[in-house]
């Protein structure tokens, strides 16, 4: 199976910093996390590429070269994910999309050929399972939350990390308070109980280093 994880472009605004970054010869700030974890997720005997939009062009060939596009994507990210959807569908290349914009408002992607959506620790087994049965559904779901166990470290060596100011890693995982910048509701997202990553803790460091180093790190500790 080859698999193409595919993070779209943030649209041009302050907090993309694209202006910015090229002061110091980068292209965004830091890796798409969330993909890379799912990365790690998939059987280790599948071929796994990346693109990062945001500092990559997806060419063509990679879509061709693909069985299937994972996406994940929030909701400023919109725009670009609608394009790399009908270029994923005159490619003829099956999609699978979870994360915060499409758990959020799934009903608006019907073209989506799997949506895998809230915690993949909960969601991704059983669509792989189903996948590897050939009996894949449309909707994977869950109200259950993962409590972190079986989070893997991300596959780092699917990124370039010369291109990115610096490497998010995430500690816990949660929402306890309400606020009115999350989109999502916290009961229907992480939940409102924050989870550490003891073991991810712990191992974060030599894997990053073995996959390249980076000059800086951020401290995910929410999301």
């Amino acid at each position: 199976m080859k698999v193409l994880l595919v993070y779209p472009n943030y649209p041009d605004t302050f907090w993309s910093f694209k202006y910015a970054l090229s002061f110091i010869s980068k292209r965004a700030v830091h890796p798409p996390l969330g993909l890379l974890t799912v990365a790690a997720m998939l059987p280790g005997e599948w071929e796994k590429r990346l693109v990062d939009m945001n500092v990559a062009n997806l060419k063509d060939q990679a879509l061709k070269w693909a069985d299937y596009v994972f996406i994940s994507a929030m909701a400023v990210q919109k725009k670009s994910v609608r394009e790399l959807i009908s270029r994923c569908k005159e490619s003829g290349v099956k999609i699978v999309a979870g994360g915060p914009l499409f758990t959020a408002a799934y009903e608006d992607f019907p073209e989506v050929d799997h949506l895998v959506l809230n915690e993949a620790e909960t969601t991704l087994p059983p669509f792989l399972r189903d996948l590897g049965e050939g009996k894949a559904e449309h909707l994977y779901t869950s109200k259950s939350f993962s409590n972190l166990g079986s989070t893997p470290i991300p596959l780092w060596e699917l990124v370039e990390m010369k291109r990115y100011v610096s490497m998010n890693i995430q500690y816990s995982r949660a929402v306890p308070l309400v606020v009115n910048f999350v989109i999502l509701p916290p009961s229907s997202a992480t939940g409102r109980e924050p989870k550490i990553q003891a073991r991810y803790w712990m191992n974060w460091k030599p894997c990053i280093y073995s996959a390249g180093g980076a000059e800086s790190f951020l401290l995910m500790i929410i999301s």
